[in-house]
């Protein structure tokens, strides 16, 4: 009854916002009220489950995003995102500008987490799809498949790093591990996948509309380059030195405080307000005016992923996520399938990748176990799983329609069935390694 209770209040939300147009952010409360209702939390409880949900996730992403879009507004209005296009473009060519994407994408995703790339990298995405007009998913959707990927399978990323503690894995060869299972998932879900999607029109924010200015009056591509690099350049440094630096180390309490990512995004933003704004000869006033502007254009998307996560608070403390998972432990079958399938199904309902891994871990534990099955191996199928079944309750989801203009069909037709490819190759490399390994 409760699974059932689910899909119907997901099906509420895909009706609401698709057929009666009622706006995602009022459709998500809505129903989040709902279906806490439907689900016999207690009536007192649901307002403040509904506003435990929506702090704690714009808690960790508002200075992410806010941040995130006044730099990819300032390197769009500098030229700086021209730049860099016009120098991709010169080394790839146009013939192999995509695969060009992806590997930016993947090499950026290892360090950075998956909100920081998002906005980082549309206004690249953008500036190569205006600049040369090509179709928009084609160009993007390689490159966020290998920030997704690198999200959900590997170590530092939140969830992949839990489970190999959870797991008692060895984060090295998880790495090594989730490289060769990521490569393929990745491959397949961008650059294959997105040449199905070239018909699809996009209306992006103007936001992110690259400027075209004379050669002049760009920014040099060092400039452009290390200010977009560098919020990599200092996630990757903060992953590095703890790994290097003994636990009482007296510098590694400042580390771990530069290596935060909202802390990350202020100092990028204070970097390139200098390189690519009053440098540049613009005014502080300009450069407030580009930042005020980048703000009323996400302020929507905030609201609509505050309205993901009270959906998702109310789903979490229903125990949906725990009984759904009491239902499958019994089911005789291969432990990696069976934790893949226990993470996809949890993802589904609750729309969170961390989520549903964290929530497989304790229940797959004792069976991975007794079975004697690889944790290694483990953590990669946990985190293939959880990427499957991107849909209304992920904040993933409403980025990613909101940011390239998308309708509901389109995103679910782009989006939906990406995540859902490369968490199914994801579970077909984990099966092959454990043939290889075993």
């Amino acid at each position: 009854m409760t699974i059932l209770i689910v899909f119907l209040c997901i099906a509420l939300l895909i009706v609401l916002i698709s057929v009666f147009k009622v706006n995602a952010f009022l459709s998500f409360l809505i129903v989040s009220f709902l279906t806490g209702m439907a689900l016999g939390l207690p009536l007192a409880k649901i307002p403040s489950s509904i506003e435990k949900g929506m702090g704690d996730i714009l808690g960790s992403l508002t200075i992410i995003i806010t941040a995130g879009a006044m730099l990819g507004k300032l390197v769009a209005e500098s030229g700086a995102a021209q730049k860099i296009a016009q120098v991709s473009m010169a080394v790839f060519g146009r013939k192999y500008i995509q695969w060009a994407m992806m590997l930016t994408g993947f090499l950026i995703g290892i360090p950075l987490y998956y909100g920081v790339g998002f906005v980082l990298m549309v206004p690249l995405i953008f500036s190569v799809v205006y600049r040369y007009k090509l179709p928009a998913l084609y160009i993007g959707l390689p490159m966020l498949a290998a920030l997704s990927v690198t999200h959900g399978f590997l170590p530092p990323h939140p969830s992949p790093a839990a489970l190999v503690i959870q797991f008692n894995a060895d984060m090295g060869l998880t790495l090594l591990y989730g490289l060769a299972v990521a490569v393929p998932a990745i491959v397949i879900g961008g650059p294959l996948f997105s040449k199905a999607l070239k018909g699809i029109k996009v209306a992006p924010l103007a936001s992110f509309t690259a400027k075209e200015m004379a050669d002049e009056d760009l920014p040099s591509g060092l400039k452009s380059f290390f200010t977009a690099l560098l919020p990599v350049i200092l996630l990757a440094a903060a992953s590095f030195f703890p790994l290097i630096l003994s636990a009482d180390s007296p510098v590694l309490p400042y580390i771990l405080f530069l290596g935060n990512p909202s802390v990350v995004m202020l100092i990028v933003l204070v970097v390139a307000t200098w390189l690519l704004g009053l440098s540049q000869r613009k005014t502080i006033t300009e450069i407030m005016v580009i930042y005020a502007d980048a703000v009323k254009d996400i302020a929507l998307i905030l609201l609509i992923i505050a309205g993901s996560g009270a959906l998702k608070q109310i789903l979490t403390e229903s125990g949906v996520s725990n009984q759904i998972a009491d239902y499958l432990q019994h089911v005789q079958i291969e432990p990696l399938i069976l934790a893949w399938v226990i993470a996809a199904i949890i993802r589904f309902c609750v729309g969170s990748a961390t989520v549903a891994g964290l929530t497989t871990a304790g229940i797959i534990f004792p069976l991975m176990q007794q079975t004697h099955t690889d944790p290694n191996l483990m953590v990669l199928a946990v985190g293939a799983g959880s990427l499957m079944f991107s849909h209304v309750n992920d904040s993933g989801f409403w980025l990613f329609k909101e940011y390239f203009g998308l309708t509901l069909k389109d995103t679910f037709k782009s989006w939906a069935l990406m995540e859902t490819i490369v968490g199914t190759v994801g579970l077909v490399g984990v099966l092959l390694l454990n043939i290889i390994i075993n």
